[in-house]
């Protein structure tokens, strides 16, 4: 290999810092999803009257929507400091669980975005499990 080529290459990338970056991605789509479905006027209508899909908005509401933003946050971060065995096992469950969670909740959904949205996130998660189930 030349000195040229060897110059051009990017460095490889640790799996942790690969695993951190799509649960940072996958947050910002959630959110943004999150974030577009308030301007719908069917979900509008429905959060002013205290309701969010099937779900009465009330403290413990807010609190486990709460826990559940806070665990794929804290994920970015756990992805890089656990040890290699917690590490991977934590990534796999977590991902698995919210994959899960976000199918479901495309059940009876119409709007093209979330569905879009969905699959984006999916994918993502596909593929820390992926990652983390390779992880040396």
């Amino acid at each position: 290999m030349t000195d040229t080529a060897r110059a051009t290459m990017a460095p490889p990338i640790d799996v942790r810092f690969k695993i951190a970056a799509l649960w940072t991605s996958l947050m910002f789509i959630i959110a943004f999803v999150d974030i577009f479905a308030h301007l719908r006027a069917d979900v509008v209508t429905d959060v002013l009257a205290g309701k969010v899909a099937v779900f009465t908005v009330d403290q413990t509401f807010l609190i486990m929507t709460t826990i559940y933003v806070i665990i794929p946050s804290l994920m970015i971060s756990l992805s890089l400091i656990l040890p290699p065995r917690a590490n991977r096992w934590t990534n796999i469950i977590v991902a698995a669980v919210y994959a899960l969670t976000i199918l479901g909740s495309c059940i009876g959904e119409v709007w093209i975005y979330y569905w879009l949205g969905s699959l984006i996130e999916v994918l993502l998660l596909m593929v820390i499990i992926r990652y983390a189930w390779k992880m040396p």
